[in-house]
């Protein structure tokens, strides 16, 4: 090839000849502190639950929940987000098991609590959800509407007894408007002031939530589309951004998070509080399904999408491979 001048003076690919030169320069860094595991706790069953669509993982028992943060403590992983699978004839219209403080969610805060005390953030998923025998995230009018107002009521129990329970963190995930605002009212009137709120911000109506809709033993009819975000809109999460952080958000949520990373960078870009993004469980599906075909190779793919989600901005990523993934980063810091 005929050489012009100093050409090509610049050649980006010295940076990436060897895996150390590789790592040296690398600009994102996925780390077990990154990571937070999303872990579902059923009621009336005295051994682990397999979910048929997210394989390897189950729904727990309280015996082996508390094994599953104990190994999430061990793995370096920062956090742990429950959610509570009643048994069905305990779902109502209302949701009441979601606030009896006896109630499975609840019961299982405090044996995670009183298992790894504050070595685990342990937060919970604050909806009405999987408690209602409709399936919606709150409580419907006389024309099978979700009322707003009178879920916040609800949402406003949901978060005392939350914390009365233990919950380092709450995480109201129903879109309600107001419902930041409603809940850290609560909180602070009923002595947890330092109970935090990770708002799940921008929450889009997505078709992959399917798998977790089995997670949660949901018994939803019908769509969640008057009030969880239209997947075509983008400005709308920064004004839902806007609205939680003035109701007094300390944390910020996008969900999913693989197919909004130009929404989770759009957050991440406009706030000075942390950012999560939650990897969904359609999103692990889809990688678990693929890696079982032989289509891809299952670890590098799990790596390679934590980490497009982390340098999008997150600086929390909920994924159910967090206790999985921390182990393999600790494994690797170990080498170096």
């Amino acid at each position: 090839m005929t050489a012009y001048g100093n050409f090509p003076g610049s050649r980006p690919r010295r940076l990436r000849t060897t895996p150390a030169m590789r790592r040296m320069v690398a600009e994102t860094r996925l780390d077990p502190a990154n990571l937070i595991l999303p872990a579902f706790v059923r009621e009336g069953i005295d051994a682990p639950v397999a979910i048929s669509a997210m394989p390897g993982v189950h729904q727990h028992t309280l015996d082996t929940l508390r094994k599953a943060a104990v190994e999430a403590v061990s793995a370096g992983v920062s956090g742990i987000m429950l959610f509570g699978v009643p048994e069905d004839a305990k779902k109502d219209a209302r949701g009441t098991a979601g606030t009896d403080p006896d109630g499975i969610l609840q019961v299982a805060l405090r044996a995670v609590r009183e298992e790894v005390g504050d070595d685990l953030v342990v937060m919970s998923d604050l909806c009405l959800d999987e408690y209602t025998d409709h399936g919606h995230c709150g409580v419907l009018d006389a024309d099978g509407r979700v009322d707003n107002d009178a879920t916040l009521e609800r949402y406003a129990e949901m978060a005392q007894v939350q914390a009365d329970a233990g919950a380092h963190v709450v995480g109201p995930s129903g879109m309600m408007d107001g419902q930041v605002g409603v809940i850290r009212d609560a909180l602070d009137q009923t002595g947890h002031e330092d109970v935090s709120v990770l708002a799940y911000t921008a929450k889009y109506s997505s078709a992959f939530y399917g798998p977790f809709r089995e997670a949660v033993g949901s018994s939803l009819s019908g769509d969640r589309k008057t009030y969880q975000q239209d997947p075509a809109n983008a400005r709308e999460s920064l004004r839902e951004l806007a609205l939680d952080l003035e109701e007094g958000a300390d944390m910020v949520m996008v969900k999913p998070a693989g197919p909004y990373l130009d929404i989770l960078a759009r957050v991440a870009d406009a706030v000075d509080v942390p950012v999560a993004a939650y990897q969904i469980s359609g999103e692990y599906a889809m990688i678990e399904a693929a890696a079982e075909k032989g289509w891809i190779d299952r670890d590098k793919a799990v790596l390679e999408s934590l980490t497009g989600i982390r340098r999008a901005g997150a600086q929390m990523i909920l994924t159910y491979w967090a206790t999985e993934v921390a182990q393999w980063l600790g494994r690797d810091a170990g080498r170096g």
